[in-house]
């Protein structure tokens, strides 16, 4: 008989016996049935979902997720009943795949009394709780929501709102939030270097100690945060849980945690070397933690221990062995994916003088070099443009500029870095890195305009017929152009309003629907001023040419309708112009008028006054030009406001006051529009 593979140690029947057990809870074979190894730690184990709870806590999981409740009132109370049902069961229903789902949703509606309710469930397990895949999740949503219960306490004395008061027998034996949170807190200490390794638990440990120090929660699910991978972001997509109101918030912590943030950072440094703490810092897992910590602990330790243990070369005292150590730990990470992630985020959260030694150290004379290590080093030397002084800045663009075109082949970020490094060092070498750009971006390509060879038309989803959604390259290539246009007036625009005459009358109306090519429109049509009264008069009569696709089809469509707005303030003193997209809007106003994004357009063009009182309408665009001459008039009399952009008299906000006297039209041209803003960089719209 051949030899038998896999659970050698049990017999058939046991493994039959097993096999139909999994099968009736599926959803908890995930959890290996505590015996997930973590260290030299073992996850307890807190026992199985029979199928009828399951049946039940997954119908209710979805009803939460569908919220068909007909009133709040309704939502309550059927939350009130799944909190009952789920009494003494917690420990099991958190640990469970579909289950633990359940739990977050209803923690993210819970109430103070229900949130007792799973304190005194979890009380003494709230270590094991962050070790396991599905109930690490729950403990992060169960920490975001003390957070908001203990701003509320603050607030209002101890209860949820000003008007609620529970019931004294209920309030017996209860625990204050702040107590709550601190009772979590003390069942970590003893495990605080086990946490920072562990893949599950270093997620909660950073959002406890972001809860202590009253910084702004991040999303559960937006990537590239302080607590959520990109990998981690996808997995919390499918599970379509979405941010309550408590994410993306600061609240207002009790004096306690700032001692108990300093116990938390002696407790991790006890016992540890630079030689350790260099290690945390370059692992996958603990890297995140170590950053955090970095950046946090200046809160309570003026001397900053960790930051001093890892670069020890800040020590003066520091022997010329250890200076050769930190030299050669450095080296590594502007080599290594996870170092150079440590050193980017470590420069970015600690004080210049600490940096410029590291710049002035191992970096000032091979900052080239590092530019080139375009998934390394380039990270760190961006991250020095921005926090170094101003005569540092001005030299690595010294390095950079010179090999700008070579840089920027695989790396278009890198350039839009140096562009915002000159403009905060007054333009510095700004003619010299316009000439290089468009001299990269025209390579043998000068007829095809500025657009085919920055944004690559030719091959973007600007010609799909699937819809697709615009891709990261099409956003990020947007973006830089955005930028250059905004950057240089004089050179950049001018090639951009050539390539925008020169699209075919189809290309330029899918391009005005674009989710993000329009952006471009819309920056070309924000520099009003840079441009004389030809040019302007040629980019109208492109977008108004009979040939072309309707205005009204723009104004009517969800991209377009901010094209067609940013024209109010584009016909400045063009007020035939402006009085023939009017009459364009007027002749066909019941499509206008019947999608929502017609409405818009037709409420900020103030249509209602064009159709009632035409002489009003007039007087009111002459009015709006008079106090922009006027703005424009002070602002040239006083040089310190030359660097505030010029009121366009319509912003792509929806919210301006309905016409009706020039008083209010003024009050709507230069007050807040802003609200209606599109998502930036979002997907299509």
């Amino acid at each position: 008989m051949g030899k038998v593979r896999g659970r050698r140690a049990q017999s058939k029947e046991d493994r039959e016996s097993v096999e139909q057990k999994e099968t009736s809870v599926s959803a908890n074979t995930d959890l290996e049935q505590g015996k997930e190894q973590n260290g030299n730690e073992t996850t307890p184990f807190f026992g199985l979902v029979d199928s009828n709870e399951l049946t039940y806590f997954h119908q209710a999981e979805q009803t939460l997720n569908l919220n068909t409740f007909s009133t709040s009132d309704e939502k309550d109370l059927f939350i009130d009943s799944v909190f009952n049902e789920a009494k003494g069961k917690e420990l099991k229903l958190v640990t469970n795949q579909i289950c633990s789902k359940l739990m977050e949703r209803l923690i993210l509606n819970s109430t103070l009394k229900q949130m007792h309710q799973l304190f005194s469930a979890f009380n003494g397990r709230f270590y094991d709780l962050s070790r396991q895949k599905y109930s690490s999740h729950v403990m992060e949503t169960f920490l975001v929501r003390c957070a908001a219960l203990i701003e509320k306490e603050i607030l209002y004395g101890g209860h949820e709102t000003e008007e609620e008061e529970a019931d004294e027998e209920e309030m017996e034996g209860w625990v204050s939030m702040e107590n709550m949170f601190l009772y979590i807190i003390g069942e970590f200490k003893s495990h605080l270097k086990n946490m920072m390794k562990d893949k599950y638990a270093s997620h909660v440990l950073r959002l406890a100690l972001l809860v202590m120090t009253g910084k702004e929660l991040p999303s559960s699910v937006e990537s590239n945060s302080i607590l959520r991978s990109k990998r981690s972001k996808i997995a919390r997509k499918m599970i379509e849980i979405k941010d309550s109101e408590d994410y993306q918030k600061k609240f207002q912590v009790p004096t306690s945690f700032k001692d108990e943030l300093r116990e938390v950072l002696k407790e991790i440094t006890t016992g540890e070397t630079s030689e350790s703490l260099r290690e945390l810092a370059i692992d996958s897992i603990s890297s995140p933690m170590v950053q955090l910590l970095i950046q946090l602990e200046g809160i309570v330790d003026r001397e900053r221990t960790i930051w001093r243990m890892i670069f020890n070369g800040d020590d003066e005292k520091a022997e010329q062995k250890e200076r050769e150590k930190e030299g050669a730990f450095v080296e590594y990470l502007l080599s290594d994916n996870v170092g150079s992630h440590f050193l980017q985020n470590a420069i970015e959260n600690q004080k210049v003088k600490s940096v410029e030694r590291l710049y002035d150290t191992y970096m000032r004379e091979r900052v080239v070099k590092l530019a080139k290590r375009e998934t390394t080093g380039v990270y760190v030397v961006e991250s020095m443009m921005e926090k170094l002084k101003g005569k540092q800045q001005q030299e690595i663009l010294d390095a950079l500029v010179p090999v700008l075109n070579e840089l920027i082949v695989n790396n278009l970020d890198l350039g839009g870095r140096i562009v915002d490094c000159s403009l905060r060092n007054d333009n510095y070498r700004k003619a010299e890195i316009v000439a290089k750009l468009v001299e990269f971006f025209n390579r043998g390509n000068e007829e095809s305009g500025i657009f085919e060879n920055v944004l690559k038309l030719s091959s973007s989803t600007l010609h799909s017929t699937k819809d697709d959604w615009p891709t990261s390259e099409e956003r990020r290539r947007a973006l830089f152009l955005e930028k250059l246009i905004a950057y240089d007036e004089e050179t950049v625009l001018p090639l951009c309003v050539e390539s925008l005459l020169a699209l075919d009358d189809d290309t330029l109306a899918k391009f005005c629907k674009h989710g993000v090519f329009s952006h471009i429109v819309e920056a070309v049509l924000d520099r009003r001023e840079a441009l004389d009264m030809v040019a302007r008069k040629r980019i109208l009569n492109r977008l108004l040419a009979p040939g072309s696709r309707s205005l009204v089809e723009l104004a009517c469509h969800s991209t377009g309708s901010h094209v067609v707005d940013k024209l109010w303030g584009f016909t400045f003193r063009l007020n035939m112009y402006k009085e023939r997209i009017a009459r364009a809007l007027f002749d066909d106003r019941d499509s206008v008028k019947s999608t929502l994004y017609g409405r818009m357009v037709w409420k900020n063009w103030r249509m209602e006054q064009y159709c009632r009182k035409f002489n009003d309408w007039k007087w009111l665009v002459k009015e709006e030009e008079m106090e922009q001459e006027r703005e424009h008039a002070a602002a040239a009399a006083a040089p310190a406001a030359l660097s505030a952009p010029p009121a366009t008299g319509l912003k792509r906000g929806r919210d301006s006051a309905p016409a009706g006297d020039a008083a209010a039209g003024n009050a709507a041209a230069s007050t807040g529009r802003d609200k209606r803003r599109r998502g930036r960089r979002a997907g299509p719209q």
